[in-house]
């Protein structure tokens, strides 16, 4: 066994007081190469610009101005850590630098006392370091031995002990060349949490979310009823009457305790358009009005802002919005709102007062800037009504941030899901992280991003003074491939997962979901209503879609136990799992409108009312084990067929088998608790 020392560094400068759950700790670095730029306020967003800012990158000290674009680090990183003193403000913040090497999982937790914690290690290393931290700051130094034991010991210091609140100790290691699984374990007033009952609506590692469209939940107060009735826009993409006291009653009704939700997201709130706007050609008819060759659209989504802090008349009035929120925190969940950064509508008061804040619609080469996602997807428009703001720009950017602030101002949100991330400059994350930090330096605030790309790119989103999460999109067309497409190898499936946890940590916070308002519903993939080749939205406009193309039920009870396990992985893997409305019931549809209809609340088939019955078993299985919030992944077996691995923490092990041709099982401590 062996024993790590953990007193800390000696230092005269005080240390960031962990209070309640909002002190959660400073991200890593991630060593990305030779050379890794870092810009400070990416972690430390609240320095002011004539803060002088000393750092230590081990072995060279350099002084900065909190205003610097930023720093390199150079070197072959193993495990370093970036201390940060900055001593006009008394405050000293150790930032640990993950290396850029193969990641490994290796280290797990085995038990712990009032005054120890056991780490296992799972694989030899000839040489193995440590790095332990408390909250922003760092054990005394790491240990590295050169034989292979397979326990160490973590030493609960007097200071974290005495401390109040949320807490977390966090350890590094690294290995043979080699970065190993970090390990998260918080504390509550100096003491292991290993009860769920010890946690609460502000743990973020804790959530459970639901994604919902306002129009399309539930209709709560008929007085704000108004449709377009246009010859121009078909019922199906005309406003259905959902509104924010919709969801109020379904709140009050148990629907989302008895799901097991701990977190809403509620789509766009801004006032959009009253008129209608874009268009789709019907190449070959549509099944709504065989009379019709086109269709306008309302702004029944919410994505068309007219204003940005101002609410939609039909979805709610401020009232209502704080009444809703109340109520949610009443019963323990948190509401996100789904905010729009990136875009506004052409006929918005702001474009109309500064016709220069938008993007160029048109390239220097003189081709049309619209939907280049990568090419130019700093600058490229959506749609010909929907100008993509100029962000880069500080007279842009800095109204901008404010008009998002708003509605942490005047409402009690508890944070954002931000809209096309990928395509708004990092300034402005930068800008917004800031603000939040100096006007709500207590206040805990979760954001989530939607970003399509690669790990580096969405990562490069996630730092503590931007965005805590984003969407895991890779894991979720990893699955529905393996799950839904012939011959795929859950091989690929568990590779998926390990590169997440290598590119965001081993207990990162980025959602993992069922589905969402822009995916064709993955059910009617799996039963073959819709194909994998063909045009998912076309298909939606042109027949109607169920689960199967011919009502096989061989072939339907083939695409609910598919969408099961798509459920199983997001419930089971780490992460926050994400519910779209209608998935937990395997709502059947194809893309965009086909995959907007009202929620059903009554009225569920048989085979419905059990998909609902396991998701909410699963949700509620989630929410009540400490290893499948805080536990290790730990993969024990993979073939083209069977994906087996563990989440472990403190000795207990929950067991999960996706089985594409057999069984597939979750056991909690040797006890068999779910199976499909």
């Amino acid at each position: 066994m062996t024993l790590i020392s953990c007193s800390t560094t000696a230092t005269q400068t005080p240390q960031p007081e962990a209070n309640a759950n909002t002190q959660n700790p400073i991200m890593p670095i991630v060593f990305t190469g030779e050379d890794t730029h870092v810009v400070l306020t990416d972690y430390l967003p609240a320095l002011e610009a004539d803060d002088q800012v000393l750092l230590n990158t081990e072995p060279s000290y350099q002084v900065i101005n909190a205003n610097a674009e930023g720093f390199t680090l150079n070197g072959d990183h193993t495990l370093s850590v970036l201390s940060v003193d900055v001593p006009n403000k008394g405050l000293h913040y150790d930032i640990p630098i993950v290396p850029q090497s193969q990641y490994e999982v290796g280290l797990t937790t085995k038990s712990f006392t009032d005054s120890t914690i056991t780490l296992g290690v799972l694989n030899e290393y000839e040489h193995l370091q440590f790095r332990i931290f408390w909250q922003d700051t760092r054990a005394k130094e790491y240990v590295s031995y050169g034989q292979y034991d397979p326990e160490a010991v973590i030493t609960i210091e007097k200071a974290w002990r005495e401390s109040k609140g949320r807490s977390f100790i966090r350890v590094y290691a690294y290995g043979d060349g080699k970065h190993l699984n970090d390990i998260l374990i918080p504390l509550q007033d100096g003491k292991v949490v290993n009860d769920v009952a010890e946690l609460t609506r502000f743990d973020d590692h804790a959530q459970v979310l639901y994604s919902l469209m306002i129009d399309r939940f539930h209709n709560g107060n008929k007085k704000n009823d108004w449709k377009m009735n246009s010859p121009e826009v078909l019922d199906i993409v005309d406003y259905q009457g959902g509104d924010i006291k919709g969801i109020q009653k379904k709140i009050e009704e148990g629907f989302f305790e008895e799901l097991g939700i701990t977190t809403i997201w509620i789509s766009p709130i801004t006032q959009n358009p009253w008129d209608a706007w874009g268009m789709y050609p019907f190449a070959n008819g549509n099944k709504y009005d065989s009379t019709k060759t086109y269709t306008k659209f309302s702004g029944y989504h919410g994505y068309w802002p007219i204003y940005a802090t101002a609410v939609e008349k039909r979805f709610t009035t401020e009232q209502e919005l704080h009444d809703m929120l109340a109520t949610a925190h009443e019963h323990g969940m948190n509401v996100i709102l789904d905010y729009v950064a990136n875009h506004m509508h052409i006929n918005s008061p702001t474009l109309k007062e500064h016709p220069d804040w938008h993007t160029d619609s048109i390239l220097p080469d003189g081709r049309r800037n619209f939907e280049l996602w990568d090419e130019a997807r700093l600058t490229t428009w959506f749609d010909v009504h929907i100008p993509t703001l100029d962000l880069e720009r500080p007279e842009v950017c800095s109204p901008m941030t404010d008009s998002a602030l708003v509605w942490l101002d005047k409402f009690a949100f508890d944070g954002f899901r931000h809209d096309a991330c990928k395509h708004i400059p990092l300034n402005y994350w930068r800008e917004l992280g800031k603000k939040m930090k100096q006007r709500y330096p207590d206040r805990h605030i979760w954001m989530i991003g939607e970003t399509y790309g690669d790990p580096a790119l969405i990562g490069s989103y996630v730092k503590t003074g931007m965005l805590n999460a984003q969407f895991d999109f890779n894991i979720y067309h990893t699955a529905i491939d393996v799950l839904g497409k012939p011959e795929q190898s859950l091989k690929r499936m568990n590779n998926t997962i390990l590169e997440s946890l290598s590119a965001y940590g081993a207990h990162h916070t980025m959602g993992n979901i069922s589905g969402n308002h822009d995916k064709c519903r993955f059910i009617s993939l799996a039963g073959g209503a819709v194909r994998w080749d063909e045009n998912d939205k076309a298909a939606g406009w042109t027949r109607e879609i169920g689960i199967t193309a011919d009502g096989d039920k061989e072939l339907e009870a083939h695409a609910y136990r598919m969408a099961m396990l798509l459920e199983v992985i997001n419930f089971t893997i780490p992460g926050v799992p994400c519910v779209y409305q209608g998935d937990e019931y395997g709502e059947a549809g194809a893309n965009d409108p086909d995959n907007r209809h009202m929620m059903k609340f009554n009225g569920l088939d048989a085979n419905q009312q059990a998909f609902r019955a396991k998701v909410q078993q699963l949700a509620q299985m989630r929410r009540n084990n400490m290893a499948l919030l805080y536990g290790e992944y730990i993969p024990v077996k993979v073939t083209d067929d069977m994906l087996h691995f563990q989440r472990v923490y403190m000795g207990d092990v929950v067991d999960v088998v996706i089985n594409l041709n057999g069984e597939s099982s979750i056991t909690i401590n040797g006890d068999k608790v779910f199976s499909i």
